[in-house]
């Protein structure tokens, strides 16, 4: 039966992982994600689960690949420094196609920058911050309630694609408190798994079925090699074969983008359309005071919830033939995809990087200037 509750975002993220699945997590507190380590401590002993406080960013997402190729679901939460420390180990997870989430909620950079106020800065870290051509799936909350939902679905689609996934929230939406429903009705998704004790000739074939082949387990009598070097389809290195790395690769980026409409439509997205010149575009905690201002102003707005896969087809059929002003916390980030995927003169950037987003006020003044 679902449960009504008063959360703060970061404890009904913690609340989705969960009733994902997930039951194991390894971290290092951090500002302003601190509270998903606090609440997993206490929640997964309670459901057979393991915690483990580690002694930085990076042994901690190791521990989460390790768990993962055990066959747990395992997650990590940290914020933009500790993200920056992850790199490396995201792209070890993408070349050796573990599933796994990580939380990111953002605060001020660069460096140690504002630990205790909100940014939207790593939308671009996220997806070319580890070396080499990668997809990678980020999920985008703007309420507690999606905190919660937008978890479930990270797990979800990490286990679907064999991918890291990231829910690339912010402090807005993590300090926050509001209503949340803990529904017990969740669809929840498992990696698909070879049977138990089966000889496993070639793990990482090159051309499975949909992109994603079934994940051995270690314990489970599969003997599979697993490495972040260029690999042949038994899992064996193959770094000087050219024609091998441009396979794997280009198989690894295309199970996602492949994908790209599908997330979007599956994940969802609010597109409120009104006979308007101007479509305003914000996604996270951001998105909440230009709503605000949509509704007074009587403007299109477009909340994407899938920063990437990002689908420009999909921004081409919303926004094609508005002038478009993109607010984000920080000097231009997702800006930069929704002028690729449209004609750069009608696409406007507020950026704003105080650590708050702009108020309502602040965004009607800037859809006035467009309008002339």
């Amino acid at each position: 039966m679902s449960k009504v509750d008063f959360l703060q975002g970061n404890e009904a993220c913690a609340e989705g992982a969960i009733v994902a699945g997930c039951r194991f997590f390894a971290g290092y507190p951090i500002t302003p994600s601190t509270e998903i380590a606090e609440r997993m401590s206490s929640r997964l002993p309670e459901v057979g689960g393991v915690y483990v406080q580690m002694e930085d960013e990076i042994a901690s997402l190791a521990a989460v690949i390790g768990a993962s190729w055990a066959g747990i679901k395992a997650m990590t939460a940290t914020a933009g420094p500790g993200f920056s420390l992850m790199q490396e180990h995201i792209g070890y997870a993408i070349m050796t196609e573990t599933p796994c989430v990580v939380v990111n909620v953002q605060r001020g950079g660069p460096s140690t920058g504002q630990p205790t106020k909100a940014s939207q800065s790593d939308v671009m870290q996220v997806r070319w911050g580890s070396h080499g051509d990668y997809e990678i799936v980020a999920l985008s909350p703007s309420t507690v309630q999606e905190m919660y939902d937008l978890m479930i679905e990270c797990f979800n689609w990490s286990e679907r694609l064999r991918v890291p996934a990231v829910l690339l929230t912010d402090e807005v939406v993590g300090h926050m408190r509001e209503r949340v429903v803990l529904r017990d009705d969740v669809e929840t998704v498992e990696r698909e798994l070879p049977p138990e004790g089966e000889e496993i000739k070639k793990p990482f074939p090159m051309e499975p079925d949909d992109l994603v082949p079934p994940m051995p387990v270690f314990g489970r009598g599969h003997r599979v090699h697993v490495t972040g070097l260029t690999h042949d389809e038994r899992g064996y290195p193959a770094t000087d074969d050219p024609e091998i790395h441009r396979k794997l690769v280009t198989r690894l980026c295309n199970k996602v983008r492949k994908r790209a409409r599908e997330i979007h439509e599956d994940v969802g997205y609010d597109f409120e359309e009104r006979e308007s010149d101007v479509a305003l575009v914000a996604y996270g905690g951001c998105a909440r005071t230009v709503i605000e201002a949509a509704e007074e102003l009587g403007v299109t707005v477009f909340r994407p919830k899938v920063i990437h896969p990002f689908d420009p087809d999909l921004i081409r059929d919303l926004l094609d033939g508005y002038e478009v002003l993109v607010v984000e916390m920080n000097l231009g980030q997702y800006v930069e995809m929704v002028e690729r995927a449209l004609d750069r003169e009608c696409v406007h950037l507020l950026g704003y990087p105080g650590g708050y987003p702009p108020t309502p006020e602040r965004v009607i003044r800037e859809v006035k200037k467009l309008s002339g």
